[in-house]
């Protein structure tokens, strides 16, 4: 250790070369594990896209923060639309699958049911999608985010279409977040005027119940 102390302080010109030389190797590592990160991507509607937000703003985003606060190497892509329904999903899916996920979060499904589309039109629109994306990749990781509608519809057309997330999700091997508005819905200080939308505080708490779900599967892929 003393020799070391003695080359560190007799050879400052070495020790900034060492520095500068780490510094770009670990740029370079960096920048390789960006282009070898795997993905997770959140495909879902103004929900997952934020709607009235910053793009920052969105769970999506919060949850790429949170990996990155860890070191981990992932990369969240945004694939939410408002307005989105099980089949504008379905239509636009094998677009989005120009880039492979290796997680895959879903979260589509409310806009039928606020609409009171056929639940059973829902369920195969959202079948289809699950099977495009596992024919892209037969070892992708799911998760199904549930939704809940508003008792006006009927209360069995309400009852079934909170069951048909799990029932999704069991069919599929599948993650599944019981309410992805848990703790948020209804609370006019997390929500925009709308009452639908959260704000961005909101969004912290979704990213939170996502957070929970999704971080077994980052541990399960780190180590299989």
């Amino acid at each position: 250790m003393l020799a070391v102390l003695i080359i560190g302080c007799n050879s400052p010109k070495e020790s900034k070369t060492e520095s500068t030389a780490k510094t770009q190797a670990n740029t370079t590592e960096k920048a390789e594990q960006s282009e070898d990160a795997k993905i997770i991507l959140f495909f879902g509607n103004s929900i997952t896209a934020g709607y009235q937000l910053d793009i920052d703003q969105a769970f999506p985003a919060l949850i790429q923060k949170r990996i990155d606060s860890l070191n981990l190497n992932y990369k969240t892509i945004n694939a939410g639309l408002s307005g989105e329904t099980s089949a504008g999903g379905k239509s636009r899916i094998e677009w989005v699958l120009k880039t492979t996920p290796d997680i895959f979060f879903l979260e589509l499904g409310a806009n039928d049911g606020l609409r009171g589309l056929p639940l059973d039109e829902t369920y195969k629109n959202l079948q289809d999608i699950i099977n495009a994306v596992k024919k892209e990749n037969s070892s992708v990781k799911i998760i199904i985010a549930g939704m809940m509608v508003p008792p006006n519809l009927g209360d069995d057309y309400t009852s079934e279409f909170k069951d048909l997330f799990p029932t999704l999700a069991e069919q599929n091997d599948a993650v599944h977040i019981p309410f992805l508005l848990e703790g948020v819905a209804g609370n006019p200080e997390l929500n925009l005027r709308d009452g639908i939308h959260p704000t961005p505080e909101g969004h912290e708490i979704v990213a939170e119940t996502v957070w929970d779900h999704l971080k077994p599967l980052l541990e399960e892929k780190a180590n299989p």
